[in-house]
This record gives structure tokens, sequence and C-alpha cells, in this order.
């Protein structure tokens, strides 16, 4: 009886503990954006303050169409342009990065609060596949200090076919034998 009181209670807890520093960490993006807007002379406005929390409430990547749609939905006071012209400031901030190239478009990702991550990108479905870049870290950082090369940031994304494109080809080849 004791064991499951105490894992509601530790449950509540850490649940307690996830929505405040997701709260956290949202006041952390807008006060970091919002000194970096005022070091360059410019305003949060509220614009900027609603793709600002598109960018973070979004927990996949996205291009600046869909970003536009998702804030369309919420203000129809922002426009395209809007969106094109704060993603730049938003990778200048340090809050998003590019993550991928797909289908001709840039995608992002919020990196605020998130570990290092390998993407691996299949060439036939475009899915985005993403892995704790800690495994390849050490043999990543080996290699540098080897050649004496000091990282100031990783990014590493893979191409090639996902588990569910690789076994549509061979069962197209088994199929045409």
């Amino acid at each position: 009886m004791l064991d499951k009181y105490y894992g509601i209670v530790i449950r509540g807890i850490l649940l307690h503990m996830i929505l405040i520093t997701r709260s956290q960490t949202m006041e952390d993006q807008k006060l970091i954006f919002t000194r970096f807007l005022q070091g360059k002379g410019l305003r949060l406005t509220t614009p900027r303050q609603l793709i600002l929390d598109e960018v973070f409430a979004v927990h996949q990547h996205f291009n600046a169409e869909e970003l536009y749609a998702r804030v369309k939905q919420i203000s129809r006071e922002v426009s395209l342009a809007t969106v094109y012209r704060t993603l730049p400031l938003l990778l200048e901030a340090g809050l998003i990065q590019k993550a991928v190239r797909s289908c001709g478009r840039d995608r992002y990702e919020h990196i605020l609060g998130h570990p290092k991550h390998v993407h691996w990108l299949c060439r036939d479905c475009g899915a985005i596949i993403e892995t704790d870049m800690q495994a390849v870290l050490g043999a990543i950082n080996a290699q540098a200090q080897a050649i004496r090369f000091k990282p100031e940031d990783i990014s590493l994304n893979i191409s090639g076919i996902c588990w569910k494109c690789a076994a549509n080809e061979s069962e197209t080849q088994n199929n045409e034998r």
C-alpha cells in the first residue's frame, strides 16, 4: 500500500518539476530573446512574441511555412514575411538551429534546454529520426584531439534509408523476382 502511495507522490513531484522547468524555460527563452533584440536596438513585438511562443510549442522540426501556418491560427496579424525576418534573429540569439534541409527547405528546431543529437535523414520518405549524440561524441572528440582540433559546435546529419523504406525496397525487389 505504501509503495503505491509513494509511487503516486513521486510521480506528482516529478510532474511538478517538469512543469516548473517548462515554465522556467519559457521565461528563459523570452528573456534571452528580449535581451538579444535590445542589443540590436529592436523590441520584442507581439508578432515576434507569438512566433517565439509557437517555436517552443512545436516539438518537432519545422520550416518557415509550417511555423507561419501555426502562428496564423493564433493571430492573423503575423505575416509570412515577419516569420522569415524573425527566424534569423532566433538563430542568431541561439534559441533555434537549422536542423536539416529537406524538400528544398530549411527545417529548424528549438535548442534551448535540449541535448545535442544526431539527425538520421531518410532519403526516400523524408523521415527525420533523432538519437542522442553522446554515443558518438567520444569518437568525435578523440579524433579532434588526435588532429589537435578544438570543436566549437558539432552537428551531425546522416542520410540514408530508414528501416520502413528499406523493408519496402526489399519487398519490392522480392516481388519483382
